[in-house]
């Protein structure tokens, strides 16, 4: 069985929901754009229009099967976490997204759903993933940034939610954001090419160094993009830990965590294996979005990796970790 861990979805009868059921939600703003539905949470500027692959579910699976994958996990899209919504308000709208998800990932068996969680409170992001997770999802999709920009995800008052993922084995995908507040990453298209990576990396680097990925290690950290990025400066990491007192072991936290194939290089993928281990790497494409792997199988055909590696990295690692059958 072929599993690409890494795609994202905006169920398409959630579109509908969003307009009629707007009054649930005082404090988001709907912006009818021509490119596709907009919105706006709290006091946040609007989001990105939601693109047309978002929730495009023939044309999905029509590309799954072209690419030879028999399951998808989904997220939600960043864009729509809505962080930025009072914690009541989140947590109705977290609800109400993952009814939509999970119900799309009934009716497309094929697909896999990961939970949305308001991360601007930690004990109701506790409770929406202990209810998600017993409703059949495995684990949940966050953003770097919990609450947005200069946000962390080790923040005291999120223990709630890292306890509940500990108790409950989830998986969490921590996903970069659209924009971490780094303004030098807005030419040439640097936001996809770097701007994900050093967001995510510094998210991670605290995560690992503050203890978080040891202490609740029952939960499954999953750390996209070469997991982040964190294996090419954990021997800096490590020195770092050495001199600083209180920190963690980064070496025990990268050892922890789980991470995907897209790396657009097989010699990045084959350092990423070197430094993880294949049982710690899974295929992934980041569908729909442009800067993804669109043929996510072929990295793993180029990186000259042994059959027990491939058959790892191309889905029975995934197989365990998100509870398919």
């Amino acid at each position: 069985m072929i599993i690409d861990t890494h795609g994202h979805l905006v169920p398409p009868e959630l579109l509908n929901t969003v307009r009629k059921e707007a009054g649930r939600f005082p404090s988001l703003r709907i912006v009818e754009d021509p490119a596709g539905l907009s919105l706006a949470f709290g006091n946040s500027k609007p989001s990105r229009p939601v693109m047309k692959g978002l929730s495009d579910v023939a044309g999905r699976t029509a590309w799954m099967q072209k690419q030879g994958i028999d399951k998808q996990v989904n997220g939600g899209w960043p864009d729509w976490f809505a962080s930025d919504l009072p914690p009541e308000e989140g947590e109705a709208w977290c609800r109400m997204f993952n009814e939509a998800l999970q119900s799309a990932c009934r009716a497309e068996p094929r697909f896999v759903p990961l939970c949305l969680v308001p991360m601007q409170d930690g004990a109701r992001a506790a409770a929406v993933l202990k209810a998600a997770v017993a409703a059949g999802f495995p684990g949940a999709m966050i953003s770097t940034l919990p609450r947005g920009i200069g946000s962390v995800l080790d923040a005291p008052d999120l223990d709630p939610f890292w306890k509940a993922a500990d108790e409950t084995g989830a998986v969490i995908h921590i996903h970069p954001a659209f924009d971490a507040g780094e303004s030098r990453v807005h030419d040439y298209g640097l936001a996809n090419g770097v701007g994900r990576v050093s967001d995510a990396i510094v998210a991670m680097s605290r995560l690992a160094m503050s203890g978080h990925i040891a202490r609740y290690r029952n939960a499954k950290f999953f750390a996209p993009i070469g997991a982040a990025g964190l294996p090419f400066v954990v021997g800096r990491l490590k020195r770092n830990h050495a001199i600083t007192p209180g920190t963690h072991d980064p070496v025990e936290a990268m050892n922890l965590m789980y991470t995907d194939t897209i790396e657009h290089d097989p010699r990045v993928l084959r350092f990423v294996i070197e430094m993880m281990g294949a049982d710690r790497v899974m295929l992934g494409s980041d569908m729909p979005f442009p800067i993804g792997d669109h043929e996510p199988m072929t990295i793993v055909k180029n990186a000259g990796l042994q059959p027990d590696q491939v058959a790892a990295i191309s889905g029975g690692t995934a197989r365990k970790l998100f509870r398919i059958q």
